[in-house]
């Protein structure tokens, strides 16, 4: 037969079998079975093992309760998902009840030790129609902070999105035939097929909001988005029901308002990681961040990654940023206020959900106490930061409950007295007056007692089972008075009370056990007050993450020297002396080598652009797509001015990268890279290629790099504005062809023998790649070296005696030809007319003409 508390830990296990079980037996929580084995392995603690009766030994590992964040967030990050089971009854009166209070889920997490503060904690849901379907609801929320979202987008923007938010969970149906492409990619976690249908969602949420009808939050026509919004709902009912009460709306969003950019461009963007080994000190954000709040950096963070579209709010940005930078008095004063600013946002979530410490609180009082002086700053008639003023609330309710109720620097739990304030309650205050002198009564009393009684040694004493008592040693039992008590004996001494010393026990005792209940209750009292103000303190939140990131971005344009850039709707992009925001951070001061740049969609569309490994290409490419992005961010950028015509979609296909487990080598992931940015660039877009081709043959490579800038150049309604780099100098004739491509080069100076990159950007074309001096520059073997150059000039010779068809692998050469792996190669007649026609000079209907001609030749020969 098992035990009572084995049958009752089996049921409660029962319910949630995917979860590790933290069973509260006293001050720890204690783990048993697999769990035990598991959490022992994880948590890195000691795995012992207990007898459950009849023989029965079951693995045991256990934490104490004082340091279960600690633990949890071990847990958390390997990935499991953790049921914490509370004592419900105080012990004493035969089986403690207990209970699972939440689940503990990667994106369900509250506690501070489990969180990155500058990063948004996403839980997504994802949902779709049974039968797959081209369209996808998308809804997520951020537990930490209240904010709560959704929208419906079409399937292949599905990747994109869910790149952008990075969830660390993502719900949905057990059935979904999404499941297997996100699992792996994404912490899945399962819902039952029935919650995350349209009509379960659209009843979660007008019950959950007490509505009747989704109109006002924008999805009464978006089926699966009401589905994926349903959802969470569902899921944070099952995990962790505290933090509903937290979720005061629910906004619709739309992904045309903002800078579409795929996972592969914010990683070769160098967003948030950065360098060889992705650090975050290398990173764009790094540079920027001048943030003094965690809501500040949360905001940065996402506004990097979701550039906007609209020129009136990027404007409005970009007004708040110069009023900012115009005057250093003023950031100081704004930067010296916001550093008193705390985390209100995840603060107020965490006293919603019942597990804010007293010492969050007075933060978050400290934190709304600024607001008053930050409006009078944003008072400046010459401002025109009305509408973030407008934004900032003071509220006065919440700070003064806050004040009036809790104690300037709280000590220790809830509970021991020193967490409300004196004055706020009266009966509180005399349960603490009658506790202190019960108290001092009981300090004094060791002194009285021996002076009374003169016995030198004696003691008082307190423990949980026998209470306070009086501890004579056994030399002097002798001398004990007729009032003491016998309580306890020792090995070497006695212990007693007198009926005085337990009425001022009882006293001390009962005025603890009430002080620690009325304490509680008041505390709980004032979180529920405070939290049911969590709107217009979430909105102030938002307000003073705004103001705290115009400030970061116009110390940043200050420190760095950057400019305000001009924003329009035409296709043009020129930049004077630009700059890359974080190589120029790396360098020594001044050592950086600034560029022009003009794309134009009617004339200048395509730089195609040459010269040696190490001299700067890459730089420039990715420094002409930041400078776009902190524009349309509405930042500064680094250069002496620069005009941006807006973008909708950045795409970049730079660097080596394969994929070994999907069974992809390099050449293939760049090719699916650069397959999905010539079916989905728009004219609108930039897109930004480096060295295409280079993962195979060099005659397959040159074409296929010839092919894409002329697909670019004459796709029908493409026309987007493209940086290229090659190391094909061949490509450079395109230009002679092409009206709307342009040749840029990397300029170098040879003196003696010696090269220097001047990391310059030049019109015209490079004929060489000076690959064999970068490679000395590495440290290759010197012999290695010396061969290079001598095979080098080999090839050259070789190149130079052949004519052009020779050097594209036609003519005499035929063992270098390739042939195609699907057919046969054209016929060599039908080639050679066609490399003769002089294209420039002929009309459309005469080039028609000659394509069938060519054409019937083919088929004939």
């Amino acid at each position: 037969m098992i035990t009572p508390m084995r049958r009752q830990y089996l049921d409660v296990k029962r319910r949630y079998p995917d979860a590790i079980l933290l069973f509260r037996m006293g001050d720890f929580y204690e783990t048993f079975g697999d769990d035990a084995v598991a959490a022992a392995r994880d948590m890195e603690v000691v795995l012992t093992q207990r007898n459950m009766g009849k023989g029965e030994i079951v693995p045991m590992a256990g934490v104490p309760y004082h340091a279960l964040d600690t633990y949890l967030a071990r847990l958390i990050r390997k990935g499991h998902r953790v049921a914490i089971c509370e004592q419900l009854t105080e012990p004493g009166h035969g089986l403690v009840e207990r209970d699972v209070v939440r689940v503990v889920t990667p994106g369900t997490v509250l506690e501070p030790a489990l969180l990155e503060q500058g990063v948004n904690n996403y839980l997504a849901a994802v949902a779709s129609t049974p039968g797959g379907g081209d369209v996808v609801g998308v809804a997520f929320v951020d537990v930490t902070t209240g904010e709560f979202s959704v929208t419906q987008i079409p399937l292949p923007q599905l990747a994109q999105e869910l790149g952008r938010l990075a969830p660390t969970e993502v719900v949905m149906a057990k059935d979904s035939p999404l499941s297997s492409a996100l699992d792996g990619a994404y912490r899945i976690s399962a819902l039952d097929s029935t919650e995350c249908t349209p009509a379960a969602g659209r009843r979660w949420l007008l019950e959950f909001f007490g509505a009747a009808s989704l109109e006002a939050y924008g999805c009464e026509d978006l089926p699966l988005a009401t589905a994926a919004a349903g959802a969470v709902i569902a899921y944070l009912d099952q995990t962790h029901k505290a933090v509903l009460g937290q979720l005061h709306g629910l906004s619709t969003y739309t992904t045309e308002a903002f800078m579409a950019m795929d996972a592969q461009t914010r990683r070769n963007l160098e967003l948030f990681e950065g360098g060889r080994w992705g650090g975050k000190e290398h990173s764009l954000l790094a540079v920027l961040d001048f943030t003094k709040t965690p809501p500040g950096a949360r905001l940065l963070r996402k506004w990097l990654g979701q550039p906007l579209l609209d020129l009136a709010d990027l404007d409005r940005r970009l007004d708040a940023v110069a009023w900012l930078h115009s005057s250093g008095v003023r950031r100081e004063r704004f930067g010296r206020i916001l550093s008193h600013v705390g985390d209100p946002e995840r603060i107020l979530q965490r006293m919603g959900a019942g597990v804010a410490l007293p010492r969050e609180v007075v933060a978050l009082r400290s934190s709304l106490e600024q607001v008053p002086a930050l409006k009078q700053l944003l008072a400046d008639a010459e401002s025109g930061l009305g509408w973030l003023d407008a934004e900032l609330l003071p509220c006065t309710d919440a700070v003064e409950i806050i004040r009036n109720a809790i104690m300037d620097d709280p000590q220790g739990d809830v509970g021991n007295g020193g967490v409300v304030r004196q004055g706020f309650s009266k009966e509180l205050d005399e349960l603490r007056s009658a506790s202190q002198d019960a108290r001092s009564y009981i300090a004094s009393l060791e002194k009285r007692e021996r002076e009374r009684t003169g016995i030198p040694g004696l003691k008082v004493g307190y423990n949980r089972v026998f209470g306070y008592y009086l501890e004579v040693s056994n030399t002097h039992t002798e001398k004990v008075p007729e009032d003491y008590v016998r309580r306890q004996t020792l090995a070497n001494a006695e212990r007693y009370f007198t009926p005085e010393l337990k009425e001022h026990e009882n006293l001390v005792l009962n005025a603890r056990e009430r002080m620690e209940e009325m304490e509680g209750a008041l505390y709980r009292q004032v979180c529920r007050q405070v939290s049911e103000m969590a709107a217009l303190i979430s909105l102030t939140a938002k307000g003073l993450a705004m103001l705290d990131v115009f400030t970061a971005l116009a110390e940043a344009a200050v420190r760095y020297q950057y400019v305000r850039p001009q924003l329009d709707e035409t296709g043009v992009i020129e930049v004077k002396d630009g700059r890359h925001p974080v190589v120029e951070r790396v360098l020594p001061p001044g050592a950086f080598v600034p560029n022009d740049i003009l794309l134009d969609r009617d004339q200048e569309q395509i730089m195609v652009i040459t010269g040696p490994n190490m001299a700067g290409k890459s730089t420039f490419l990715r420094q002409t797509a930041l400078l776009v992005l902190l524009a349309q961010v509405g930042s500064f950028v680094p250069a002496a001015s620069a005009r941006i015509g807006l973008v909708d979609r950045i795409f970049t296909r730079v660097g080596l990268q394969d994929d070994l487990a999907a069974g992809q080598s390099t050449f293939m992931v760049e090719m699916m890279e650069t397959a999905n940015i010539l079916h989905h660039a728009t004219s609108r877009s930039l897109v930004v290629l480096d060295e295409i081709g280079r993962g195979t043959s060099t005659y397959d490579g040159m074409s296929i790099a010839q092919a894409v800038v002329e697909h670019l150049h004459n796709a029908p309604n493409l026309g987007c504005r493209a940086l290229f780099a090659t190391h094909y100098h061949e490509l450079t004739e395109i230009a002679t062809r092409l009206p709307r491509v342009c040749n840029y080069k990397v300029a170098v100076a040879e003196e003696d023998g010696d090269v220097v990159f001047l990391h310059r950007i030049v019109p015209g074309g490079a004929d060489r790649s000076y690959g064999v001096y970068v490679a000395q520059l590495a440290g290759l073997p010197r012999s290695v070296v010396h061969r290079a150059w001598e095979l080098l000039a080999e090839l050259e010779r070789a190149v130079s005696d052949a004519g052009p068809r020779q050097r594209w692998g036609y003519g005499a050469q035929t063992s270098v030809e390739q042939l195609s792996l699907f057919s046969q190669p054209p016929p060599p007649e039908a080639v050679e007319a066609l490399m003769e026609m002089d294209i420039d000079s002929m009309t459309p209907l005469e080039a028609l003409k000659k394509l069938y001609e060519l054409q019937q030749k083919s088929r004939e020969d």
